[in-house]
């Protein structure tokens, strides 16, 4: 590279670059607000200066235990105030936190205890047969420190030698914690699902953090001091970078152990929550709770959601509720959402067909994310963007993952030709809004048409009886295979299968219409994501069956 004026005398130094971490968002938030309300839990109250100077004693402590750099920090907790100290006391440490999904059973877990040579394990008493049974298969031998928290009333068992109090007590609020020495250093360590074998180890880098954290202040249109009820669980995704992202605005977390109509809607009222962000069966627990539950809510609160995009007769519930919807997409590897469908105003004025139509699409790149695009995955070119032809959803910049922990093979295949390969299969508008269609191995093929499952559902989830929906592929000697929609119906709804598949071909070309309606109550992830691994199980048996 030819070198210029600019080259010349112009080096990096102390002065002119220091590492971006989203640890600095906390330190500031102390100094600059100390006194504001930081973290709401129950009757407990913490500010600004309690919560800074509580991360840095858990650094302290874990310093003094000889943890550092590049060692892992396992925690399996709640959406607690300890979480929120986890996000930066350990990295504050210099070691990658590794948040645990609450709801993986043993075997899950202890493989990530393993696979990530956890040094350490923090974990919540509610969970302590999972995790004392999971220790028992593990072959390291971390040290367990158990966080007993005054809202859990529960059954449990301490594992440890020590409660998470005692092990803060230890470390010096006044910790010198040192940024990361780069940083492209890992910060967190997110397990994927795992569902079609081992879980892949996610990591990710300070700058990737730094970065989504202020891609969601952007992007949920948060001002100062906002008031954040945590719905969505700490261990996806990190929180999607919000537990860094508060402190950029001095805003509140209002902390829950989980999520139920109640006592989200008393904090949505009595803390006066601006924010809150969750996956579609969120907003069911909202919409469908008693009435003796519901209150008023004291403004129109923003609701981020991701996964599919909420059926319109939701999107009209939401509003008349008080919830403005925003749709996020994105996935563990790019830091949770990273593409949101921007609104614009003049789309309000669209007819119903065209306004549900705009917001069924994923949308546009966060401001953070240098680029997407949905290309042909064979010669790695854009698809037209003509709404119509098919590609896989791709990602490149900064908030992409460092790559999978141990598996070099994995990280090349997602990284392949200089992108992140999503695996979901997308069209692209003149406009250059992204639509998803499909996960890749979520696509029906019937007779040798595509048939998208996200458009069968779209029309299931427009019945009035239905609650919610899943469409996979059933084995046919004819077709090939043919969809299969499996159903939840609304309380006290009764709907022969006959009037849903009429239902759907008055919506739908008669080849994607399901053959096969079996109604059954949705198996979900602990994020509110069906398992539809677990639907093509059960139509291959109701189809051997039959």
């Amino acid at each position: 590279m030819t070198s210029t004026i600019y080259d010349t005398n112009l080096d990096k130094n102390p002065a002119n670059y220091q590492p971006l971490t989203p640890l600095s968002f906390l330190e500031r938030a102390a100094s600059v607000h100390p006194d504001r309300t930081a973290v709401i839990h129950g009757p407990l109250v913490r500010d600004y200066r309690d919560f800074y100077a509580r991360a840095r004693r858990l650094a302290s402590a874990l310093a003094r235990r000889g943890i550092g750099r590049g060692d892992t920090v396992s925690v399996m907790l709640p959406n607690t105030p300890a979480m929120l100290e986890c996000h930066y006391g350990v990295p504050m440490a210099g070691a990658v936190l590794n948040t645990l999904n609450t709801r993986l059973d043993a075997k899950i877990i202890a493989f990530s205890l393993d696979h990530s040579e956890a040094k350490v394990l923090i974990t919540d008493r509610e969970f302590s047969a999972t995790v004392k049974a999971a220790l028992a298969r593990s072959s390291v031998k971390p040290l367990v420190i158990d966080y007993d928290d005054p809202e859990f009333t529960g059954p449990g068992e301490r594992l440890g030698a020590m409660e998470y109090e005692e092990f803060l007590a230890e470390g010096d609020p006044e910790f010198a914690w040192n940024p990361p020495r780069d940083e492209w250093d890992a910060i967190t360590l997110n397990y994927t699902s795992g569902t079609t074998g081992d879980p892949k180890g996610v990591v990710y880098h300070h700058r990737g953090a730094y970065l989504l954290a202020m891609g969601n202040i952007l992007t949920a249109g948060m001002g100062q001091h906002p008031v954040y009820l945590w719905t969505l669980p700490m261990f996806h995704c990190n929180g999607w970078c919000f537990p860094w992202s508060l402190s950029i605005v001095a805003g509140i977390h209002v902390c829950l152990r989980a999520v139920r109509a109640k006592p989200m809607y008393d904090a949505l009222a009595d803390q006066r929550v601006t924010h809150l962000c969750g996956a579609p069966i969120v907003m069911s627990t909202l919409l469908n709770a008693p009435a003796s539950e519901k209150r008023p809510l004291p403004h129109t609160v923003k609701f981020l959601t991701a996964a599919a995009p909420p059926p319109e007769a939701v999107l009209a519930a939401m509003k008349a509720a008080g919830f403005d919807v925003t749709h996020l997409y994105g996935l563990t590897e790019v830091y949770g959402p990273a593409v949101v469908n921007e609104w614009h105003d003049e789309w309000d004025a669209l007819d119903q067909g065209g306004y549900a139509a705009k917001k069924a699409r994923q949308g546009v790149r966060y401001p953070v994310l240098e680029a997407l695009d949905v290309l042909d995955p064979e010669t790695m070119q854009p698809v037209p963007a003509d709404g119509r032809t098919l590609g896989e959803v791709m990602f490149r910049g900064n908030v992409v993952m460092k790559g999978y922990l141990k598996n070099p093979s994995g990280t090349a295949k997602a990284f392949e030709g200089g992108w992140f390969h999503s695996g979901d299969l997308g069209v692209k508008y003149p406009d250059g809004y992204v639509q998803l269609k499909d996960r890749s191995k979520d696509i029906i093929i019937s007779g040798g048409e595509n048939i998208s499952s996200i458009e069968v559902e779209d029309a299931l989830y427009r019945h009035p009886a239905i609650q919610a929906a899943a469409v996979v592929a059933m084995p046919d000697e004819k077709w090939g295979e043919t969809p299969c929609a499996f159903v939840e119906l609304r309380p006290d709804q009764s709907v022969p299968a006959e009037d849903i598949i009429a239902w759907c071909r008055q919506h739908l070309a008669s080849y994607k219409c399901p053959r096969t309606v079996i109604f059954t109550e949705l198996p979900k992830t602990s994020t509110g994501k069906i398992q539809k691994f677990q639907l093509r199980e059960m139509a291959r048996a109701h189809k051997a069956a039959g």
